[in-house]
């Protein structure tokens, strides 16, 4: 499964109702370390395909979901699991990181 494009519009069906857990990575095209992280966040989506949703939230096109989860700093990753935050980190990581936010 490819990563999902999370808008305020789909962020309950895609997120909230997920079946499986979610990670949300909040990020935007003018950030470095967004840019350096993007190739381990697609990766981590290939590897979990059917077992974990990947979704990307742009935090200049979708400044309510930014707010809604106080998003200050990006990267912002938040783990979601039947339809609750679990785990969250911010800044540049390795993919053993996001793993992690799920255990």
């Amino acid at each position: 499964m490819a990563e999902v494009i999370i808008t305020s519009k789909n962020f309950e069906e895609e997120v909230i109702k997920s079946d499986i857990p979610v990670l949300v990575d909040f990020w935007a095209s003018w950030c470095g370390p967004c840019m350096m992280l993007a190739p381990i966040v697609k990766e981590f989506a290939e590897e979990n395909a059917g077992k974990i949703k990947v979704g990307k939230v742009n935090v200049d096109e979708e400044p309510g979901l930014s707010m809604m989860f106080r998003v200050d700093t990006i990267p912002r990753l938040i783990a979601f699991k039947d339809g609750k935050q679990i785990n969250a980190r911010s800044g540049y990581c390795a993919k053993k990181d996001l793993e992690e936010l799920f255990n």
